[in-house]
């Protein structure tokens, strides 16, 4: 099965001094990182995924800021492709479809940021699409939530999101176990 590397939205506004800081950003990037060069290594096709606000009330990626900018840790060489999205889904209004469809791509290695929102709306979006998805766990991160005046902490969001695709959407593996 040919497989491509996706890496969502790891961008410069998540970071420390961005405007919507996650918790493990760096350390995600980093796991990020090390994919990467194993899939240019292997030649995989690559995939970096741009959110860029649309929303007259959006409060980071807004365009033209360093925010929106894809971090330097996983930055896209010319030869890959580079897919805009306004929506937490990533297939949605853009070209990633066609493009995977284009180059028979049937399995997904999925990374990056927010785990609870766009990650989680791609993943799930990937797997009704048909295809076969390996969440790389340890690429990927969140930030703390609040439901009905509770701090719900970045750890136990990430692991509810993460348990929750994996009971039929992705296969959750880490960065280090995949490249073996």
């Amino acid at each position: 099965m040919k497989t491509a590397l996706l890496l969502i939205d790891i961008q410069n506004d998540y970071f420390p001094g961005g405007n919507m800081e996650l918790t493990g950003a760096i350390v995600a990037s980093i796991q990020a990182q090390k994919m990467l060069s194993y899939a240019r290594s292997k030649a995989l096709s690559i995939f970096h995924i741009q959110h860029i606000a649309t929303r007259s009330n959006a409060t980071f990626f807004l365009p033209k800021t360093n925010g929106v900018q894809i971090h330097d840790n996983v930055k896209p060489l010319e030869s890959e492709s580079v897919i805009i999205k306004h929506y937490p889904n990533s297939f949605r209004e853009t070209e990633l479809l066609s493009q995977l469809q284009q180059q028979a791509i049937e399995t997904l290695l999925a990374a990056g940021m927010m785990t609870h929102m766009c990650v989680d709306s791609t993943v799930r979006a990937a797997f009704d699409l048909g295809f076969t998805i390996n969440l790389l766990q340890d690429a990927c991160a969140t930030r703390d939530l609040v439901f009905n005046e509770r701090r719900i902490a970045a750890s136990s969001v990430q692991q509810a999101f993460l348990a929750a695709l994996s009971t039929s959407f992705a296969q959750l593996v880490s960065v280090s176990d995949y490249k073996k």
